[in-house]
């Protein structure tokens, strides 16, 4: 018997997904791990990139800006600050994100550390929007 698993993302605004999922991808912050029916165990820490839900020969894809995720009993629980669907992240918008971003400030530790995170978020958005074009 094929089992799936229930995929939930939900960000402080609102539910994004709930819904059965055969295999969810999600970028952590020391990589990127796969996750089927019948996962382990795990909390992970999430850092920002792409998630990618199947289901039914169909991959959803969505830019998850850091957070956390859960995996019990083929449930998948992502918390983060930000999951947009792919289709709907405007590169001209990001661009313009990135570009403020570079021109930040960075005299002190704190400053740096800041426009680093702001680049690294952009960039991240930018290979989601662009991976599904190419």
């Amino acid at each position: 018997m094929f089992r799936l698993l229930q995929c939930i993302v939900v960000t402080p605004e609102k539910t994004v997904r709930d819904g059965p999922a055969e295999f969810v991808a999600l970028t952590l912050d020391d990589g990127e791990i796969g996750i089927a029916p019948g996962h382990s165990p795990m909390l992970g820490r999430l850092g920002c990139g792409e998630m990618r839900v199947t289901q039914s020969n169909q991959t959803d894809r969505y830019y998850v800006d850091g957070g956390f995720v859960e995996v019990l009993d083929n449930v998948v629980s992502v918390l983060t600050p930000r999951a947009i669907p792919a289709e709907q992240i405007d590169e001209t918008v990001v661009m313009e994100q990135l570009d403020a971003a570079r021109k930040r400030p960075a005299n002190t530790p704190e400053l740096a550390a800041a426009r680093d995170q702001a680049v690294q978020q952009s960039r991240a958005a930018l290979r989601v929007a662009r991976r599904g074009v190419l």
